[in-house]
């Protein structure tokens, strides 16, 4: 079985200081890098928005950030202004390695959001990670980064969907956690056949 590390967004507007930081995203970033040689590849994924994307609140008349609006592909939480392309705050954290097989950017699609390393917040549009993994024969994912309840979360569930064996290590993640979203995050990963681990 040939197992790769996804390594979901570890980016500056995510972790303290950024637009939209997740509590110690930053610590996670050491524990990501002694990682690395483990796997047989390394992916990571950088959320890469244009300005003006529709799921920035400063994009909808009247909204504030962690609101929500109805968009043709379901609800979606509205977002401060974060991960911009080409900004200081879309990079990746400047301790973590970068050396990986791939970046795959994703959200980049100004009228919809994309929380999944796999597809868009639509669950059809594909972000060509599948074909990539398949290509390469790896059938096993671990993946860690920021967030937990996001785009760890939607990205695990839909792997597993696809049939890929999936591992999220919490040690090496950490969460937004609004209004019970972690909770809800978890439950939905085991419920998918997701294995949670602390290692």
């Amino acid at each position: 079985m040939s197992q790769a590390l996804i390594v979901i967004d570890v980016q500056n507007d995510f972790c303290p200081g950024g637009a939209l930081a997740v509590s110690e995203g930053d610590q996670i970033v050491p524990l990501i890098n002694a990682m690395m040689p483990d796997f047989d590849s390394v992916i990571l994924t950088q959320d890469w928005h244009p300005v003006g994307h529709s799921s920035f609140a400063s994009s909808h008349d009247g909204k504030i950030p962690f609101e929500t609006t109805e968009m043709p592909y379901g609800t979606q939480v509205l977002w401060p202004d974060h991960c911009v392309q080409g900004s200081p705050g879309a990079a990746f954290h400047p301790d973590l390695r970068t050396d990986g097989d791939l970046i795959i950017r994703k959200g980049f699609r100004p009228a919809i959001d994309s929380y999944s390393a796999f597809f868009e917040n639509d669950q059809t549009t594909p972000t060509g990670l599948e074909g990539y993994l398949r290509t390469r024969g790896i059938d096993s994912l671990v993946m860690v980064g920021l967030a937990t309840d996001f785009c760890v979360h939607f990205s695990a569930v839909d792997a597993a969907r696809l049939g890929f064996v999936v591992e999220v290590r919490l040690s090496a993640c950490r969460a937004i956690d609004m209004d019970g979203s972690l909770d809800a995050a978890s439950e939905a990963m085991r419920n998918s056949g997701v294995r949670l681990s602390l290692d």
